[in-house]
C-alpha cells in the first residue's frame, strides 16, 4: 500500500523516544477516528479522547520533564515533535486538533512565565487528574450584519483580585477544559486582539471554570464545521481572580510575542486534514481501480507534493525556534501558516475531485474533514496574514501576532 509520505520523512531527524512516542500517539488516535464523526453530529467536546490520551500518559505535551510531562514544545526545544503530535491527533479529528492545540499552548504560556508556586500547583492537575486547559481571547468588537448582542469583558480591582464581567466566544472547549487562561484587558473589551501592542493593561488571568460565576450558552456556537470544538459562549458574572492566578507581567503575551509561536502550530493541524483526505483518496483509487486514470494520478502526485510540502516547511520553522532563532521563527511561522492553509485545501479539493461526490455523503470522513478545515482556516484572514508578510519584507510596521494592518 502507499504511504503518504515518502519514506523516512514524517521521522527523520527524531530519536528512538520521540518515534515510540508518535507510535503512541498513533494508536489513540485511531481510536479517536472512530469517535469523530459522534462528536460532530453531536457537537459535543471530545471528552473520551482526552481519557484516552491522559490514560496513554499523553496529557501534559508541553508541561516540562521534571513537573512529569513530556517536555515538548518550543521552550523544550523540541517544537517538531509537539506538531506532529498535533497533526496526527487533527488527522482523527480536526476539532479534537484544535482542543488539543489549546489545551497545548496554554501549558507552554504557564511554563513560560508563570511562577515557581504556579507551575507546581497547575502542573500537578494536568500530570496527575488530566486536568484540560484553554486560553480564550475572543471578543470581538464589530458586530456581524443583523447581530444584536455584544461581546467583551470589563476587568476590575477589588481588594486583592481581579473582578471579570462579560461575554467570551470562540471559546473553545468550553464545556471540557477545568481551566482557561483569560487574556482580558484593564482599558476596556477586546481581548489580546483588539489590544494595541505592549500595552501593559492586557493581563492573563487562570480561571477555574467550576467557579459558579462562570456559564456556557451553547446557542451562540452553531458553525458549519469544527462542531466538536465547543467554542461557546462564555458568560462571567463577577468572576473573582486572585493575584495568585495573574500569569506573568502585564502586557508580556503582546511584547514577547508569544501568539506567533503558537501560528505554525494552527498549520500542524492544517497538515492532519489534508494528510487524512489525501490517505483516503488512495485507498478509494486502489478499492475503485481507477489507478491507471491519467487525471487520478495527477491530481495524486499533487497530493503527495503537496502533503511532502506542508511536512518541510514545519520541518523548516520548527528547526529556527529549536535553535533559538526567535525572530526569523516567528514571521518564518505565518509563512508556514499560510502555505500550508493553501496546500491542504488543495489537497482536500484533489481528494474530493478524485473520489467524487460520494466521498461527501456521511459517514465519509471527507464529508467532515471538507466542512472542518474549511472553517478553521478562518481562524486568520490569510489576507491579512500575506499582508503582514508583505509589509514586514518592505520594512514597513507590522502586527505579527493578530495581523492588524
Amino acid at each position: 500500500m502507499t504511504t503518504a509520505l515518502p519514506s523516512g520523512l514524517a521521522s527523520a531527524g527524531l530519536n528512538a523516544g520521540e518515534q515510540e512516542l508518535l507510535d503512541r500517539v498513533g494508536q489513540v488516535a485511531r481510536a479517536c477516528a472512530e469517535r469523530a464523526d459522534h462528536y460532530d453530529r453531536t457537537a459535543r467536546f471530545p471528552a473520551d479522547d482526552f481519557d484516552d490520551l491522559f490514560a496513554a500518559g499523553l496529557n501534559a505535551p508541553t508541561v516540562p520533564r521534571e513537573h512529569g510531562g513530556l517536555g515538548l514544545g518550543p521552550l523544550s526545544r523540541d517544537t517538531l515533535t509537539l506538531w506532529l503530535v498535533t497533526k496526527e491527533l487533527a488527522k482523527a479529528d480536526l476539532s479534537l486538533g484544535r482542543c488539543w492545540e489549546g489545551h497545548a499552548n496554554a501549558l507552554v504560556l504557564v511554563d513560560a512565565l508563570g511562577s515557581a508556586e504556579q507551575k507546581r500547583r497547575w502542573f500537578d492537575g494536568v500530570v496527575t487528574r488530566g486536568e484540560k486547559w484553554v486560553g480564550w481571547s475572543g471578543e470581538p468588537q464589530a458586530p456581524k450584519p443583523g447581530e444584536k448582542r455584544r461581546f467583551g469583558t470589563s476587568v476590575v480591582r477589588d481588594d486583592g483580585a481581579w473582578v471579570v464581567t462579560g461575554t467570551k466566544v470562540f471559546a473553545t472547549s468550553a464545556t471540557g477544559a477545568q481551566w482557561a487562561i483569560l487574556l482580558v484587558d484593564t482599558e476596556g473589551p477586546g481581548g489580546a486582539r483588539h489590544a494595541p501592542d505592549g500595552r501593559d493593561s492586557l493581563l492573563m488571568l487562570a480561571c477555574d471554570l467550576s467557579d459558579p460565576s462562570v456559564s456556557v450558552d451553547d446557542s451562540w456556537w452553531d458553525p458549519i464545521g469544527m462542531r466538536a470544538t465547543v467554542s461557546h459562549l462564555v458568560r462571567f458574572d463577577g468572576t473573582r481572580l486572585p493575584d495568585a492566578n495573574v500569569i506573568g507581567a502585564p502586557g508580556a503575551y503582546l511584547r514577547e510575542g508569544w501568539q506567533t509561536a503558537f501560528i505554525p502550530h494552527y498549520a500542524a493541524s492544517f497538515l492532519g486534514a489534508a494528510e487524512a483526505a489525501y490517505e483516503y483518496a488512495l485507498k478509494y483509487v486502489i478499492r475503485q481501480d481507477k489507478v491507471a486514470d491519467p487525471y487520478v494520478q495527477h491530481r495524486v502526485g499533487s497530493m503527495a507534493v503537496d502533503v511532502e510540502s506542508a511536512y518541510l516547511w514545519l520541518r523548516h520553522v520548527a528547526t529556527l525556534w529549536d535553535t533559538g532563532k526567535r525572530e526569523e521563527a516567528r514571521l518564518a511561522g505565518s509563512r508556514a501558516r499560510h502555505v500550508v492553509e493553501h496546500l491542504a485545501l488543495r489537497t482536500v479539493d484533489n481528494c474530493v475531485r478524485v473520489c467524487g461526490a460520494r466521498s461527501l455523503i456521511r459517514p465519509s470522513p471527507v464529508e467532515r474533514i471538507l466542512r472542518d478545515l474549511t472553517f478553521y482556516v478562518r481562524h486568520d484572514n490569510d489576507d491579512q496574514v500575506l499582508a503582514t508578510i508583505g509589509r514586514a519584507l518592505l520594512g514597513q510596521e507590522h502586527d505579527a501576532s493578530f495581523y492588524k494592518p
